[in-house]
């Protein structure tokens, strides 16, 4: 009988970049501004829909919320690894790795999901311009929003 290996995995180790002392400044840099540029775009964006009167319409409903998801899958991978660099740290729990390819899996399906309903809206208003409004009406912008 051949003795197996029941060793269970805790941690992954994640490989960087380079290993270069000097050059870890420079990619945490890089980091964490393809982080912040992406928030804080999406952020203006929401903060624009949402404080004109003009820009409630269901258009800029689904980009608003688009702008929340986007924010939200950015969020989901980088500030680890921001954290990573500054501790030196090349370790990620097992259940830490399936949480954020859960939530990444899930903020990639709701992308889809609202560019979709986007492009119904368009469709919507290039082929049913008389019927936009009772087609594309509030409750049915909250509905598709809702139910994703």
């Amino acid at each position: 009988m051949e003795p197996e290996n029941y060793t269970q995995l805790s941690e992954f180790l994640l490989l960087g970049f380079s290993e270069q002392a000097e050059a870890q400044p420079l990619i945490f840099g890089l980091f964490l501004s393809m982080y912040l540029v992406p928030v804080l775009e999406n952020l203006l964006i929401i903060l624009a829909i949402v404080s004109d009167p003009h820009l409630q319409t269901p258009m800029y409903f689904f980009l608003a919320n688009l702008s929340f998801v986007v924010i939200c899958s950015t969020s989901t991978t980088i500030p680890e690894m921001l954290v990573n660099k500054q501790t030196q740290s090349k370790a990620i729990t097992y259940a830490g790795c399936i949480t954020q390819m859960y939530f990444l899996l899930l903020f990639s399906g709701l992308d889809s999901f609202l560019l979709t309903v986007m492009a119904y809206d368009q469709y919507v208003a290039i082929c049913h311009p008389l019927h936009y409004i009772l087609i594309m009406n509030h409750w049915l912008c909250r509905l598709l929003v809702w139910h994703a």
